[in-house]
């Protein structure tokens, strides 16, 4: 884990909006910071633009469906 010192602006699924219990984002220099929502002042994980790319493509392809 890395924490990041500055980036854009947290995000959130639209999915989340009724809820703080979920993970944010954001894009920094070279990639995209992810965070718990429930407990922004800990570490967040860092993940390239390749790593976030594979991750969506696999999410719209059903990968991680339960």
């Amino acid at each position: 884990m890395k924490m990041t010192a500055s980036g854009g602006p947290w995000r959130k699924s639209s999915f989340s909006a009724q809820t703080d219990n979920c993970v944010e984002f954001r894009r920094i220099e070279g990639g995209v910071e992810v965070r718990n929502s429930k407990r922004p002042d800990e570490a967040s994980v860092t993940y390239t633009d390749s790593e976030w790319r594979a991750f969506i493509a696999g999410v719209k392809a059903g990968e991680f469906d339960v």
